[in-house]
């Protein structure tokens, strides 16, 4: 699970497909930090307590960096950056029966051109585990020897090396 840069400068201006999700209901947006437990109930409930961690501190940055996907006022789906380390792009997740609708694509999108905006000119997407996908939606490259990364302060890391590890060993 390496991570992958990607040139914020080759970016295009406008998110593809933005239009589509918009007249299938689907709103991609700037959270707001009234939606914070909301949100954070989401991302715990469908993915993990640690990207509801990071998650969380998204809303401390100014302006907030986490980007919602809301159909009929549900959240389908997130994304954040500046969370674990400046510069970082992630957590990504979109409920698994939206998924392949190009909700990911967007929030993914949404985050790198609000990046951009910010002022940076690469971005890391960080412990990547769908490669090809952020490949071929924004050209990203693999960081050769970037596992654990940022991550390897993290106090549940041990466990992580051993799995990882330990499928290096079956294979």
């Amino acid at each position: 699970m390496s991570d992958m840069l990607v040139k914020l400068y080759d970016l295009p201006e406008a998110i593809p497909g933005l239009e589509h999700l918009t007249a299938a209901g689907v709103r991609v947006e700037r959270a707001l930090a009234s939606d914070k437990h909301t949100i954070l109930d989401y991302v715990r409930a469908q993915f993990s307590v640690g990207w509801a961690s990071e998650c969380d501190v998204a809303f401390s940055n100014r302006p907030t960096s986490c980007f919602i996907a809301v159909k009929e006022g549900t959240v389908v789906g997130f994304a954040c950056y500046d969370v674990t380390a400046k510069g970082l792009f992630g957590p990504l997740g979109v409920t698994e029966s939206f998924r392949g609708k190009g909700i990911g694509k967007a929030l993914l999108l949404k985050c790198l051109l609000s990046m951009r905006e910010e002022g940076y000119a690469y971005a890391i997407i960080s412990w990547v585990g769908a490669a090809e996908f952020y490949r071929r939606t924004v050209g990203a490259q693999v960081i050769e020897d970037s596992f654990p990364g940022v991550y390897r302060r993290s106090i549940g890391i041990d466990k992580v090396l051993e799995r990882e590890r330990s499928s290096d060993e079956l294979t």
